[in-house]
């Protein structure tokens, strides 16, 4: 009866084997084709050098804003922000493409802004 049943397991398990099989399938990805643009785009925004100019900083995140109302007033061809950044309030003007530009619009912030900087941002 025991050699039945180790016959019979021995079977069982061969006729297993010959019947499972791996599954195989082949994946289809269907996407957007706007998909391969947004990230060519992306590519092209990551490798922009972007300048900007830093006109101002305090402490003080009331003098910050009244000094960005004042540069508002006096230029308003160029965007500006106000960044904490521990301890102070600085206040950056525009998004320059490259660093002639940047350089232009120092020349003409010097005047009210002798301590006017450029840099680039770290991203």
């Amino acid at each position: 009866m025991h050699l039945k049943t180790t016959y019979l397991s021995f079977i069982f398990a061969l006729c297993t084997t010959l019947f499972v099989q791996a599954q195989q399938a082949d994946v289809t990805v269907d996407q957007d084709k706007d998909i391969d643009k947004l990230l060519e785009y992306k590519k092209d925004v990551a490798t922009v050098k972007m300048y900007k100019i830093q006109i101002y900083q305090s402490v003080d995140p009331d003098l910050a804003k009244e000094a960005e109302q004042d540069f508002k007033l006096k230029y308003n061809n160029w965007p500006s922000s106000i960044q904490w950044q521990t301890p102070n309030y600085k206040i950056w003007v525009g998004n320059f493409s490259t660093r002639l530009a940047a350089d232009r619009a120092l020349l003409v912030l010097k005047k009210d802004y002798p301590d006017a900087i450029i840099f680039q941002p770290k991203k």
